[in-house]
């Protein structure tokens, strides 16, 4: 696969970067007997998954990045399972959980377009990266809020 200049050009990035600013938005709602708990997971989790994607677009290899897009798709599962509690807790409304699981998802199947492009699945074909066939997966898949 060939690299993007700047890992700023991956469009998972891009959505990584909205998912985590929109998770902060949330962990903002949050009471604050959970500032040192819930809301630091929360804050962790989701700046990890735009973190790794650039820390893996700027290591030497294919493989080490595919490392480091496993690490973002683990952060943004564990993102996801927090504002699901914070969902449980009743902290967060049901349309602010889909509206996250929603754009969680998209991202998931951006970071699962790149996996695959750099070799991640046995017998597939390396995918564009670009923003139309990006747009046009996301599109495609199947949604799922859990």
């Amino acid at each position: 696969m060939a690299r993007t200049r700047s890992y700023r050009e991956l469009i998972a990035w891009q959505k990584a970067m909205k998912l985590a600013k929109a998770a902060y938005e949330l962990a903002e709602r949050l009471p604050r007997k959970e500032a040192f708990g819930l809301v630091a997971q929360i804050q962790r989790a989701a700046i990890s998954v735009p973190s790794n994607i650039a820390e893996g677009h700027g290591r030497l290899t294919d493989l080490q990045f595919r490392h480091f897009l496993g690490t973002a798709r683990g952060s943004l599962c564990e993102a996801q399972t927090q504002i699901e509690l914070a969902h449980d807790l009743r902290y967060i409304s049901a349309d602010q959980l889909a509206r996250f699981m929603e754009q969680g998802a998209e991202v998931a199947r951006l970071i699962n377009g790149l996996i695959m492009a750099l070799g991640g699945a046995k017998g597939s074909a390396p995918a564009s990266l670009t923003a139309r066939s990006a747009a046009n997966s996301a599109n495609s898949a199947p949604k799922r809020l859990h």
